[in-house]
């Protein structure tokens, strides 16, 4: 009996000993971090994470990646052939048949468009139609049954909304940024035609360009065109006038702007005694090119021009809007001040050119007549 007590002892004596000698398990150890408690964040906190995220999942199918080859530069002095140049950017598909809305400066002068849809599938695209003054274009791709983001009313919009920017900036696939819209700011452009851009916290970095930026009920408000410098603050074309330029863009290749043919500026208070005004409104011709439509209709230098068919106007914005976006070729009553008398004239809307506008920006002007961010000439 005491032969198999002691032979039970040494037994377990083996046993113990490696389990003497082991080193502490990790759960002796002291822990470098402290484990999260198994809480959830505020309900209204959570609930709004998760719409937000499920958001984000909903607009991705629609939102493309665009790459663009363009013909190279050779230098003077090489007659080696010129490597192509290459560059990306956003777009999001507006029709399930491959009608795919983007910024003007990503597609321009393109030799080759490639289209990735968010599946993975890659397409040839062939641009549509492009708009250099508001930097738009629309790209065919062969495909159908697509899914779409739907264009809301950025009229209604107000600044302090929350807004989503979608895109690959920096070739960086399928990215999404949150903000507000800061303001309905002015185009940085000099040759936009007088609209508002939406002007935005979200961030917008070189290859958002064309991408969407969305309001918080999946509806398309603006499409993301430019950034400042510092890249603090983005801007985006409104989604209204992208609907006024889609059909035009589609069914011609190009947009056909209003134009009158005059120089511009603010009515000042240094300008009311000099032209016989009552107050400091309207807008201010400072100069009329010969052979224009406003000077075979009549209008003449230093007319205030206060409204045309019927829609008053406050500032050279205004008149700007108005005249470029009404048809080419319609009739239009112009009434001004001339002399401090009210009068009318009927002027016909001409075709905006490049050329002509050039031209005008080109003539010196003095730098309180006219906005830095606005045109010089409509």
């Amino acid at each position: 009996m005491a032969v198999r007590v002691r032979a039970v002892l040494a037994l377990l004596a083996l046993v113990m000993f490696p389990l003497g000698c082991a080193r502490p398990t990790s759960a002796d150890q002291a822990k470098l971090w402290q484990e999260a408690p198994a809480s959830a964040a505020a309900p209204e906190l959570t609930r709004f994470n998760d719409l937000l995220a499920d958001l984000a999942d909903r607009l991705r199918p629609a939102l493309v990646h665009v790459r663009v080859r363009r013909a190279g530069s050779a230098p003077k002095d090489d007659d080696s052939p010129a490597e192509p140049r290459r560059s990306t950017g956003s777009g999001f598909i507006i029709e399930s048949n491959g009608l795919i809305v983007t910024n003007a400066h990503v597609v321009e002068q393109a030799e080759w468009i490639q289209v990735r849809l968010a599946d993975g599938r890659r397409f040839n695209g062939r641009t549509v139609g492009l708009d250099s003054r508001v930097d738009l274009a629309l790209v065919r791709i062969d495909a159908s049954g697509l899914p779409v983001l739907p264009l809301g009313d950025s009229n209604r919009m107000r600044v302090g909304e929350f807004v989503l920017a979608l895109g690959h900036p920096f070739g960086l696939e399928q990215s999404v940024s949150f903000g507000i819209v800061s303001r309905k700011g002015a185009p940085l452009t000099v040759a936009a035609p007088g609209f508002d851009f939406i002007q935005t916290d979200a961030a917008i970095n070189p290859g958002n360009s064309g991408g969407p930026l969305v309001n918080m009920a999946g509806q398309v408000i603006g499409v993301n065109s430019m950034a400042a410098r510092n890249g603090s603050i983005g801007f985006a074309i409104p989604s209204n006038l992208v609907k006024l330029l889609v059909p035009q863009l589609a069914s011609k290749g190009k947009v056909e702007w209003g134009w009158l043919g005059v120089s511009i500026a603010e009515v000042t208070d240094e300008d009311v005694p000099r032209l016989k005004l009552r107050e400091a409104r309207g807008v201010l011709v400072r100069g009329v090119m010969p052979g224009e439509p406003a000077a075979v209709g009549g209008v003449k230098a230093d007319d205030v021009l206060v409204a045309v068919d019927g829609t008053p106007l406050e500032s050279p914005r205004d008149l700007q809007r108005v005249v470029s976006s009404t048809p080419v070729g319609k009739r239009v009553r112009v009434v001004l001040l001339r002399e401090g008398r009210e009068t009318e004239v009927e002027v016909t809307i001409g075709l905006y050119k490049e050329r002509e506008a050039s031209r005008e920006r080109e003539a010196p002007a003095n730098p309180k007549d006219t906005p830095k961010d606005s045109p010089k000439g409509e």
